[in-house]
């Protein structure tokens, strides 16, 4: 496609594997059944289905991480991750559910914690740590607060969104704040918030998703599918929270919930989640799956629960030319999966909300 940054392949072809052969007499009987193999081979070469088209892709299972404590309560709400340093900080929805500071807590695992449960070398459930937070005033100074819902960190500064029913609307807002090294606290200045505009006029929809780039930050609205949202973008933003503009997002459909941070290539990992009750987010059609096909449990539920990659280059942000990495379906019963962040090279972690309660999981990809 022009530039090789932006498109990747789903698999390599391998190295070409070089024979070495003798003097050999063919009889006209083997060269010709040689000739009609080798046609053959030509043939479903060029008329078989490409990999991604083969209607059925290889789902991944997940990996439940045991948890303990308030957060394994479905009313701990999960609602975005990061990782600040080697710590994986959790975002309630309502940090003040949780002990800790004036306005409540955020929460902590090691990430050695969960490569030792994750390695077998750890059979007890996690417990996270409490990081004291303060906002003074800022969820009371916001009509209609309906928590926060996704965070990054870059340095020792911290950012997340947060989204409100603002009376007859939605209203989305990001702030900003500094967390101490030592986790004894996490910050927020209220004079930080700026407001996110809105992309479409949906309920329970704002910006839900933040990204570390080109010494700024991104913000990602929820609802991108052809039907809802004809022009989606990504909202720009500086270190210090001045608006820079957009950026042109790709069209997707269901919900986009959270994103990892950007690797060395510049591309990045999303939740792409669907859950049956959202009615007003289901799609006539879905490219993706026409394209590349389901797994075996997504063409026999409703619910979609997929991972998708993304280029992101100062002009756009880009979808990489790849089958979704979707995730195995158990039952009929909806995951919601809210927070992602990458680990070590071996795949994702992933977090739920309160449907159909806390779950920490991992998740084998690339």
């Amino acid at each position: 496609m022009g530039n090789s940054r932006k498109y990747a392949s789903t698999d390599g072809p391998g190295g070409a594997r070089q024979g070495r052969y003798g003097s050999i007499r063919w009889s006209r009987q083997g060269l010709t059944w040689l000739i009609a193999l080798c046609v053959g081979l030509l043939l479903v070469g060029a008329c078989g289905p490409r990999p991604e088209q083969s209607g059925t892709l290889v789902e991944v299972a997940v990996t439940a991480i045991p948890l303990v404590g308030p957060v394994a309560d479905a009313s701990a709400e999960v609602s975005g991750m990061a990782w600040y340093g080697d710590f994986l900080i959790l975002l309630p929805q309502y940090p003040g559910r949780f002990r800790g500071g004036e306005d409540g807590a955020l929460l902590a695992l090691l990430k050695t914690d969960i490569l030792a449960f994750l390695d077998g070398e750890r059979e007890a459930p996690l417990e996270p740590r409490a990081i004291p937070l303060s906002a003074p005033g800022l969820a009371e100074g916001i009509q209609d607060f309906e928590g926060y819902e996704a965070i990054t960190f870059w340095d020792d500064c911290v950012y997340l969104t947060i989204e409100a029913s603002a009376g007859a609307g939605m209203q989305g807002y990001l702030v900003s704040g500094r967390i101490s090294p030592d986790l004894s606290s996490l910050s927020i200045d209220p004079d930080s918030r700026r407001e996110i505009p809105l992309q479409a006029a949906l309920a329970n929809q704002s910006d839900e998703a933040i990204l570390v780039a080109d010494d700024g930050l991104l913000t990602f609205y929820e609802a991108n599918g052809q039907g809802i949202n004809a022009n989606p973008v990504a909202h720009r933003f500086g270190a210090d929270l001045v608006p820079a503009g957009t950026l042109p997002f790709v069209q997707v459909e269901y919900r986009v919930t959270d994103v990892t941070a950007l690797d060395s290539q510049d591309r990045f990992w999303a939740i792409n989640y669907f859950f049956p009750g959202d009615t007003d987010l289901r799609p006539e059609a879905d490219p993706l799956a026409e394209r590349y096909g389901e797994g075996a449990s997504h063409a026999r539920y409703e619910q979609v629960e997929r991972l998708l990659e993304f280029q992101y280059e100062p002009s756009g942000i880009l979808l990489v030319e790849r089958p979704p990495l979707q995730i195995e379906l158990p039952s009929d019963e909806a995951r919601n999966w809210e927070g992602i962040v990458r680990l070590d090279g071996r795949g994702f972690l992933l977090v739920t909300d309160k449907f159909p309660g806390t779950i920490l999981a991992f998740v084998p990809g690339p």
